[in-house]
């Protein structure tokens, strides 16, 4: 390959794309750092217990399920952008807090805090993204800014990783002041960015109700967000079943587990785009549910034959195991990207990024003790299962995904709705 070519791969697709993803890689680059060395923060510079911490962390996500939906309608009367750099700062803010923490009740106001300003952050850039972007660019330029997002996690667990290997309570009480000045940064990039259509809204039409039912009247909107839920369970096989199989059920080497997730971020980082590659509207976002499905499903298929392979053998399909789930996380994510463009009302899109959040929660908060005990406790069975509830789940938002159209021709007028660019990609 060419270094001409190499270039044009790596290059965004518009220099819009190209300043989102700075957010991107900014946002990820500090909240990398930060989580990097959280545990070790919490429990040796405030002196909380491993308990204490697992209940925080509970609590502020209960909290940020609960807000999603009011901060969201925030998003949709202030305008994105505005609440895009409202949720930085305030997350900066909340940065520099960290080090003044001494006991468990200043530590759960401060997870719950942080995780509701996340909320509204998470709306606001969702909804300025598919705004701002041209139609015909947005799931090729989220794609860019996922791979900028994953870069820039890796970035951040480097230098998280740097601060502990000092061994010092003080490089690590300066660690949360580094992710409060990158946030800050971010904030004021965020604002220097054009604005959305959502933006230009005058003071006299935020005092207008914004008209048409909300997304918790759209039955078939809940059931998409609740089967990408279900899909995003991707992550809990990652990071949680097939390590511990790896550990428990085969006779593959530990180290092994730093090669998988090291081949699962440069996949993040330089195939979002192919994978993204052909996806125009719903047909097609619905055609990368199914290869997402069908990588989930061999996943699991290759995962099960590990318990009775040994040497070499077991270490290649573990790979491989590895490789097709993160092709289940690449595809799902341009499918993803489709849905929260075409199947929102394009006057509410705050209010439907928190309520898909809310019912993406619930399509995925049960993975993580629910596939373990199947893993572990079932064997096959147990594999087969998993990989069934995938399957279930791609044949049902095959049709919530048909009455979250119907739903917007029904209650969205045409010029509204055209924004979204559905009525002609529906299939």
């Amino acid at each position: 390959m060419s270094l001409a070519t190499a270039l044009r791969h790596v290059r965004p697709p518009s220099p819009l794309a190209g300043r989102l993803s700075v957010q991107s890689l900014l946002f990820a680059l500090g909240e990398g750092a930060f989580m990097t060395g959280s545990a070790v923060f919490f429990t040796q510079i405030v002196g909380l217990s491993a308990a204490q911490v697992g209940l925080g962390l509970t609590v502020a996500g209960v909290a940020a399920f609960l807000a999603a939906l009011p901060m969201g309608q925030l998003v949709d009367r202030f305008g994105p952008k505005r609440m895009w750099a409202v949720s930085a700062a305030g997350q900066a803010a909340m940065f520099a807090l960290w080090p003044f923490i001494t006991d468990f009740r200043g530590y759960l106001l401060m997870a719950v805090g942080m995780e509701v300003i996340g909320a509204l952050g998470n709306a606001a850039h969702g909804a300025y993204t598919i705004d701002v972007l041209p139609p015909e660019e947005r799931v090729k330029s989220r794609a860019y800014m996922y791979s900028a997002l994953n870069l820039g996690f890796t970035l951040g667990s480097l230098i998280g990783g740097i601060a502990l290997a000092f061994h010092s309570n003080d490089v690590l009480h300066a660690l949360p002041w580094f992710t409060a000045v990158v946030f800050l940064v971010n904030a004021a990039a965020v604002s220097w960015l054009p604005r959305a259509p959502h933006d230009n809204r005058t003071p006299a039409q935020r005092k207008v109700r914004i008209p048409g039912p909300g997304p918790l009247r759209n039955p078939g909107w809940l059931l998409t967000s609740f089967f990408t839920g279900v899909f995003w369970t991707n992550q809990v096989l990652l990071n949680v079943v097939i390590p511990l199989w790896l550990v428990e059920q085969t006779d593959a080497p530990r180290v092994l587990l730093a090669f998988l997730f090291g081949t699962n971020t440069v996949m993040c980082v330089f195939l979002p785009m192919a994978a993204a590659r052909g996806v125009t509207g719903l047909s097609t976002a619905l055609r990368a549910v199914r290869v997402s499905s069908t990588f989930f499903v061999i996943s699991c298929l290759i995962t099960l034959a590990t318990h009775d392979t040994v040497g070499w053998v077991t270490i290649a399909l573990v790979w491989l195991g590895h490789v097709t789930v993160t092709g289940a996380e690449l595809y799902l994510s341009a499918a993803n990207w489709t849905f929260e463009a075409e199947l929102m009302d394009p006057r509410q899109r705050g209010a439907y990024q928190g309520a898909a959040e809310m019912s993406a929660t619930l399509g995925k908060v049960w993975a993580p003790a629910v596939f373990t005990f199947l893993a572990m406790n079932w064997g096959a069975t147990g594999w087969l299962i998993i990989a069934g509830v995938i399957v279930v789940a791609t044949f049902g938002i095959h049709q919530s995904t048909r009455m979250a159209r119907r739903f917007l021709v029904r209650h969205v007028p045409a010029d509204d709705l055209a924004d979204a660019r559905a009525a002609s990609m529906a299939g």
